[in-house]
This record gives structure tokens, sequence and C-alpha cells, in this order.
């Protein structure tokens, strides 16, 4: 067999509104995900003995705790296969930053979903792989279909949404990352006690928020244990982004632009001040789909 490479793209957070927990312990989520083309890569090499993951990263993990090494366990028994996995080395090429509210960890199990299906000849069903990606977390059903998409329950409940024009993206990366558990307890600490979201919209019989709202509800909680986010989304702004807020559960700040001339200068501006920054685009779902096909 072949090395099989593949592509683990990043996303944004267009808008991410907190409705309420569930009875799961989990919260209701709605928020509007996009695809960015910065991306980590994946080498799927078949060599002889335990399955084994070695990453660019020092920080990433690399045993069990590793969404890649638990996608590797669901493949091998979706496939029939006793045991565990084996025979084969994933090298992963880490880009997306870690704990910056960009999806790298579930875009790498996506990745290795569809890498090692690909690498075993397995047949694994679009279906059956979906399963896979929605018992690993809520953010990896998302990676499998790209482009923009409206995400509700815990975002991994997906509505393709018409992909927006092309546009170019500034992400700026602070030193610290922001852990998701973290992220939500600051807000669940932070929110007004009473009935959820959910529950007032549907008093006031407005059945949904509606999809075109740009916030993020975690920015403000976040921000207020690190004020270094609320800066960032600002200086974005003054330095021309039509639009900028953190991602996700941070800690990434991400600012729209219409040039990439202006993206540029942005990211500039903080490469200058000591931050890592980076000029991406958006990536519409029927690209993203063919660069994401292992190869």
């Amino acid at each position: 067999m072949r090395t099989i490479t593949g592509r683990a793209f990043a996303k944004i957070n267009l808008t991410l509104r907190v409705l309420g927990t569930r009875p799961d312990g989990y919260h209701e989520l709605r928020t509007v995900l996009q695809a960015v083309a910065l991306h980590d890569s994946l080498a799927f090499r078949p060599t002889r003995g335990p399955f084994k993951i070695e990453c660019t990263d020092p920080q990433c993990p690399i045993d069990g705790t590793n969404l890649v090494w638990r996608a590797a366990e669901k493949v091998w028994r979706a496939i029939g296969r006793r045991g565990q996995p084996r025979d084969v080395v994933v090298r992963i090429v880490k880009r997306v930053p870690m704990q910056s509210g960009l999806g790298g960890g579930s875009s790498d199990a996506a990745a290795a979903i569809r890498g090692l299906t690909a690498l075993w000849r397995a047949d694994v069903s679009p279906e059956r792989q979906r399963q896979i990606a929605g018992e690993l977390g809520a953010d990896v059903p998302f990676f499998l279909e790209g482009g923009t998409a409206l995400g509700l329950d815990r975002g991994d409940l997906l509505f393709p949404l018409v992909d927006q024009p092309t546009t170019w993206v500034t992400l700026v990366v602070p030193s610290f990352g922001v852990s998701t558990k973290d992220a939500y307890r600051w807000f669940d600490v932070a929110a007004p006690p009473g009935r959820s979201r959910v529950a007032r919209l549907r008093a006031s019989n407005q059945p949904t928020l509606p999809i075109g709202e740009i916030v993020n509800d975690l920015e403000s909680v976040v921000a207020a244990h690190h004020p270094q986010i609320a800066r960032i989304v600002a200086e974005l702004r003054r330095l021309g982004a039509r639009h900028s807020a953190m991602s996700g559960s941070g800690s990434a700040v991400f600012g729209l632009f219409d040039s990439r001339a202006r993206a540029e200068r942005a990211a500039g501006a903080f490469t200058r001040r000591g931050y890592r920054s980076v000029v991406t685009q958006t990536i519409g779902r029927s690209r993203y789909r063919a660069l994401s096909v292992p190869r």
C-alpha cells in the first residue's frame, strides 16, 4: 500500500449563539461555520507495528487522547477488524494552532476518517462516516462537509447554506490558548439566572435567531479573563476589517477584509507586535470537497 495524504482545514464561527444548557449537559447552539484555507497536512503511511501518531507540534498529544487516534479506532471497528488499529503511522504537519477555536483537532479527526478509509480500501458509507464523526465531537461532522453551514443542537446538526463570495481573512492568534471547557464554564457563571434563551425566544413567539446575526456569545466572557482578545477585535476593525470576532471558544480572532492587500497589512501590523498572524481565504463547499479528497 502507498502513503495516503490529506488536508485538514480550519474553520471560523461567523456567529455563535449559546441558547441554553441541554439535559445531557452540553449547550444548545446556533452557529454559522465557515471553512477557511489554512490547514494541517496528514500523511497515512503503512508501516508494520502498532498504530502511531507523529506531529510537528510538540504540544500536540500523540496518544489515545488525540482525536485522530480515536477516529482510527472507530474506522478499524467499522470495517470489522478486532483489537487495536495497527500497521499505520500518521504524521500531522500542524499549522492550525491548538486551543484557538479554529477546529484543528476536529478537522484532523475528519481527515483521519477519510484518509484511513482510503488507505484500508474500506467500504465505509458516507452515512457511517458522518456517524463516526458525530461520536468523536460536535465539530467533527462539519469537517466532512465544509463550505458554509448552520449548526444546531450541539453544533453538529448541520444545514448547508449558500456559499458566500470568497473573502480574505486575517487570523490573529494570541500566545495563550483557551480550553472549550473553560469558555463554556465562564459563560454559565456569567449567564443571568432564569429561563434559557431558547425558552425566552419561544415565549416571545420568535422561533429562531436570524442567521445573519453576527455575534459570538462566548467572546465577552472569554475576554473578561483575557482582555487581549477584545483589544485584537477592536484593532482589526480599526485596520479595515468589515467584521471581526473571536472564533468559537477562542483564543484566535478573525477579521474579514474586502481585499488581500488590506488583510496582509493588518496581519503585518500584528506580526510586528509579536503576534502570530495568518492571511487566508474562505472556501466554498465544492472546492472544499475537492481539496479534502485523500490522495
